[in-house]
């Protein structure tokens, strides 16, 4: 996943449009690649840093789901599938961490890492394009577990009939900025056609929308402040049929 531009973007995979979401979008939400990131008045981190935070998470989740307390910078380093040196200098940015010779406290590593990613508590999100690829989005239950939840949807047409039931109303897109105002939404997924990405891109950040998850095949343009991270399966598909010609 790329940027570049006053924009971030990204790729992300997916399965047969859902399953493997969770292994994607969860990163694709918090990722942030490229030069320093600095928020609020808090520490400067690297984009590519606040990464690799995201990988170890869910690594540290996976540990104490098998009832692993403590676990090496090289158990975790291995895991996640960087060096272990690079782990220890990523969990530097924010202090000590660790006992040498037991290694890391798996829980409380676990918090201090959820608590700097904003996924400590559940954080609402809104989808935008109700076709094939949103409806397939909006019941996946993995967002809650990674910490998101997708309040509402909304659409050009959101009365026209669905193949499938949603849990999450179904909005006309007159309603997306008072909604987005009411509830203090920050961030959305964007499953529109291309022909109109950008226009609803436009309504999403002049409504207060901060952080974009794009599936539509587009480079938007955003200002400095939004974050934009880009989904596009087909550029997956093309980097796997160049490693995969004979």
């Amino acid at each position: 996943m790329a940027g570049g531009g006053p924009i971030r973007d990204k790729t992300g995979s997916a399965n047969h449009l859902t399953a493997n979401y969770s292994n994607t979008c969860y990163s694709t939400f918090v990722r942030l690649i490229s030069a320093p990131l600095k928020k609020n008045g808090r520490l400067t981190i690297p984009r590519k840093t606040i990464y690799r935070l995201s990988l170890y998470l869910r690594c540290l989740v996976r540990l104490r789901e098998n009832g692993i307390g403590t676990v090496s910078s090289e158990m975790l380093a291995r895991a996640a599938g960087v060096k272990s040196t690079q782990l220890r200098k990523d969990l530097a940015y924010f202090g000590t961490f660790g006992t040498r010779g037991l290694g890391y406290d798996v829980a409380a590593l676990s918090r201090k890492i959820a608590d700097e990613l904003g996924t400590s508590r559940l954080q609402p999100v809104i989808l935008v394009g109700v076709g094939n690829l949103g409806l397939a989005l909006l019941p996946y239950r993995g967002f809650e577990k990674e910490g998101f939840e997708i309040v509402a949807a909304f659409d050009a047409d959101p009365r026209r009939k669905r193949d499938k039931k949603t849990k999450q109303p179904i909005l006309g897109m007159d309603k997306l900025s008072e909604f987005i105002g009411r509830h203090n939404i920050k961030m959305a997924i964007l499953s529109v056609p291309a022909a109109v990405a950008q226009e609803v891109a436009n309504q999403l950040i002049q409504a207060g929308i901060a952080g974009i998850l794009n599936f539509a095949p587009i480079v938007l343009s955003v200002p400095e402040e939004v974050m934009v991270n880009n989904v596009n399966l087909a550029i997956e598909l093309e980097n796997l049929s160049y490693f995969t010609q004979e």
